[in-house]
């Protein structure tokens, strides 16, 4: 792991990448100080589902948004079961 500062880092951004590309990680520092890391990047694990791919699996009641004003009287008066 390679640190930089930010300066080092603007002007050397495309060799870093290619550092990073290769499988290096470089951690890019302001006044000593670690702030960023750039590191190769390696796509998701799980697979991103497309807008709309669940229809037809998941369905929600008529009444999700019904008021629930009585939904915490037992908080209240004290409840009894």
């Amino acid at each position: 792991m390679q640190l930089v500062n930010i300066h080092e880092a603007k002007t050397r951004l495309s060799k870093l990448l290619e550092q990073v590309q290769s499988g290096d990680e470089i951690v890019i520092a302001k006044a000593g100080n670690p702030i960023a890391r750039l590191a190769p990047y390696t796509p998701p694990k799980r697979r991103i589902v497309p807008p709309g791919a669940m229809k037809g699996e998941i369905w929600i009641a008529d009444d999700f948004d019904e008021p629930v004003n009585d939904l915490f009287e037992c908080l209240d008066e004290g409840c009894s079961n």
